[in-house]
């Protein structure tokens, strides 16, 4: 297995990540045939009934988590919520998951639909680097 410091933690709605104000955060790679991580956080006690209404549906949630460096990539995961529990006016969150597979090609088709949105020199390197880092949902083509 292997530990990992969890810098932020954003769950998906449709293409946009609500990212949550964490006090702590930690993943781990149990490193087996299954390919599954575990997540553990410290969130504000106010995040504790949609956490418990995801483990009530044992709903499959999408999450784009940033670990070890605020610079890194995030990645994206699948997620359920294995544990809810309050710990004074915290709540720390469980979710058991696993990696999602990135597209291989995700530079190249960012860029081309940069390229048709009409960014140009700059302002598409600029905004080439920042979805590069934030990951946005393409279109499908």
């Amino acid at each position: 297995m292997k530990t990992f410091k969890m810098i932020s933690f954003g769950l998906l709605s449709g293409d946009t990540a609500d990212y949550l104000p964490m006090h702590d955060g930690i993943i781990i790679n149990q490193e087996n045939s299954h390919r599954m991580w575990i997540l553990e956080m410290f969130l504000d006690v106010e995040y504790k009934e949609r956490f418990e209404k995801l483990q009530a549906e044992e709903a499959l949630v999408e999450a784009k988590v940033v670990i070890s460096y605020p610079e890194n990539e995030p990645a994206a995961f699948v997620l359920a919520v294995d544990t809810v529990q309050e710990i004074g006016n915290r709540v720390s969150v469980l979710l058991k998951g696993r990696l999602k597979r990135q597209r291989s090609e995700y530079a190249e088709q960012l860029l081309s639909e940069l390229l048709d949105r009409g960014f140009e020199g700059q302002a598409l390197l600029e905004r080439f680097e920042s979805d590069m880092r934030s990951r946005p949902r393409l279109k499908k083509k």
